[in-house]
């Protein structure tokens, strides 16, 4: 003991001092940077492990198979090589990572019984749920400009829809994407995570995600729900600015062949962004859904409208489905 001190004051000092360092260390403790997190999965489907994993598997083969052949008949036939189908090529692109962002993750899980997903692979997620799903949406918002330009300027359409034009207009659509990505998954996860390591959710999503972190979530909820929404609005309406156009234009055509033409090039493009802004409306609009309805509209955006999309464009497209044909067969398509 310090010799200008008495053994009692000595020893309170060296108690006071201990327990300083026990509080120290059940702070460390208790603030342990989350390394790792735990999904909880799909709620209420104790049980069900095994149908969802065939029903699951056979979505995303389904997928993969749709949207590779549908990429393959259009770089394989020279006729399909216009603007239209370039932005297809694009539409496949995303199903095929959008669809792969979540689903292997889950086929995992219900395989393998594990449900951790490293820090690294939830930040990939969040990136990539965000980065993916807003390039769809403006990719939509393009290909309704082009069927616009198609449709009301059919003489200039070729030379307003040129190849360097359809180029910037769909890199601007990947890379305005991935700055708003970059945004939501940086404030994501510059938050601290120090508590509770669950996601109840099937996936790592932002809100599920920020519900755990240990600092005040505001500015990282407000910017998301604003993004979130505002771009899903503005495309709609851009959409729907585009299509009163082209109504009006379809209307004026004197044919009944004409407009029957006219309006089979629309069909394929209204059907997926019907499916495409039908969830996302439903989940934004009515904030009283019960999570397991959330849960199931969210399944349906993620898996089944990627699979749906290939198809779509390839039963109600005889170009499409004639590129398919020769594909098969072997045939090379006549230039």
């Amino acid at each position: 003991f310090p010799r200008s001190l008495p053994v009692s004051e000595s020893v309170s000092l060296c108690l006071a001092q201990r327990e300083m360092t026990n509080e120290s260390s059940v702070g460390r403790v208790n603030h342990t940077v989350v390394t790792h997190f735990i999904l909880l999965g799909i709620p209420n489907a104790s049980g069900l492990q095994t149908i969802l994993f065939v029903t699951f598997l056979a979505f995303y083969v389904c997928t993969l198979l749709g949207n590779l052949l549908i990429l393959l008949a259009i770089l394989a036939d020279p006729r399909l090589h216009t603007p239209m189908y370039f932005f297809l090529c694009n539409l496949s692109v995303l199903d095929i990572g959008f669809s792969s962002i979540s689903t292997p993750k889950f086929l995992a899980n219900l395989w393998a019984k594990s449900r951790t997903i490293s820090l690294g692979g939830c930040m990939s997620q969040v990136f990539f749920y965000h980065f993916l799903g807003s390039t769809e949406c403006l990719l939509f918002t393009v290909m309704a400009y082009d069927r616009y330009v198609a449709i009301c300027h059919p003489l200039r359409y070729l030379l307003i829809m040129n190849q360097r034009v359809c180029a910037l207009l769909a890199a601007g659509t990947w890379i305005t994407s991935s700055f708003h990505a970059t945004i939501l998954t940086s404030l994501t996860f510059t938050l601290p995570y120090c508590g509770s390591n669950v996601v109840d959710y099937f996936f790592c999503d932002i809100f599920p995600v920020v519900k755990l972190a240990c600092a005040d979530t505001y500015i990282i909820e407000t910017v998301t729900f604003t993004n979130t929404g505002m771009v899903p609005t503005t495309c709609f309406l851009l959409i729907l600015a585009s299509y009163v156009r082209i109504v009006y234009s379809v209307l004026k055509i004197n044919s009944a062949e004409g407009r029957r033409k006219a309006a089979s090039t629309c069909a394929s493009h209204l059907a997926v962004v019907t499916l495409f802004f039908g969830p996302c409306a439903l989940v934004y609009t009515q904030p009283q859904l019960s999570k397991v309805l959330v849960t199931r509209v969210q399944i349906f955006g993620n898996v089944v409208t990627p699979m749906l999309n290939p198809a779509i464009y390839t039963l109600r497209n005889k170009e499409v489905k004639a590129a398919l044909r020769k594909l098969r067969v072997g045939q090379t398509p006549a230039r």
